[in-house]
């Protein structure tokens, strides 16, 4: 891609893991980017390397997306220095473990406005303009727990079936325009993921998962294809089909027993 026809591209939670690796596979294809994270010293050491390796501008933008008045914070900035953003990735989210009356609701409303609603208004500020434009897309990030419900993470699971109710629909509405649109569904992937949920005792996070590497690169040709869902990883592809032909009672008890949570008594 020459300079010229460089995108701009905009990825949320791009100082570690899956966001960080997207950026990385961006930058090869020569885009302008736009790191968005808390993690200041984070985005500015990526934001360093990727200048030095791939010869591209790197903006470090520190934002807190928990925060509701953020979406707009970041676009009006970026509109203010007349920076239109050509592909959007909504990478940013988190989850939490442990039985939903057991959970602080603070904690909960906090993982959906990051991993929902900071997404959605982030998509709706930017969308519009892509549309003008005829070109770019979103790519949101979310998981292979989005096929499925999630007794032990019920709050996170439903996020991530929001994230590819939302993509799909957004895809089908958008046909002919130009833009893309593509979910990027993972599972287990070695990242902070664990740390910040706040167990290990799930099995889900002590398998072997597809590395943040691979994940991201299969997550950006996707993107690049025009496809609408990309499950990373064969094991993975595996566990979608099956849930789509496994009866829904059977899969909450399943997914309840991997998860390493009893009935509540």
């Amino acid at each position: 891609m020459n300079a010229a026809n460089c995108e701009t591209v905009l990825i949320t939670g791009a100082s570690s893991g899956i966001g960080l690796e997207l950026a990385k596979c961006f930058a090869a294809d020569g885009c302008r980017l736009i790191l968005v994270a808390r993690n200041t010293p984070a985005l500015e050491k990526l934001a360093e390397e990727l200048r030095r390796k791939s010869k591209i501008e790197a903006i470090v933008l520190t934002a807190d997306l928990s925060l509701p008045e953020t979406p707009k914070q970041i676009f009006e900035k970026l509109s203010a220095q007349k920076i239109s953003v050509d592909v959007l990735v909504n990478n940013a989210g988190f989850g939490a473990i442990g039985i939903f009356t057991q959970l602080p609701l603070e904690r909960q409303s906090e993982m959906i406005q990051v991993n929902v609603t900071a997404l959605t208004g982030l998509t709706r500020l930017f969308l519009p303009g892509m549309i003008q434009r005829k070109r770019g897309g979103i790519l949101n990030v979310g998981s292979v727990a989005g096929f499925v419900p999630g007794p032990g993470m019920a709050v996170y699971y439903a996020t991530k079936a929001f994230v590819l109710s939302f993509t799909e629909a957004l895809s089908a509405e958008l046909e002919g325009t130009g833009v893309k649109v593509t979910a990027l569904c993972p599972g287990p992937t070695p990242t902070n993921f664990g740390n910040v949920a706040g167990s290990k005792k799930v099995r889900l996070l002590r398998l072997p998962g597809t590395s943040a590497e691979k994940v991201a690169e299969d997550g950006h040709a996707a993107f690049r294809r025009g496809r609408t869902i990309a499950v990373s990883g064969f094991q993975n592809k595996f566990v979608v089909l099956l849930a789509r032909l496994t009866p829904r009672k059977l899969i909450r008890k399943t997914v309840r027993k991997f998860n390493g949570f009893r009935p509540i008594q």
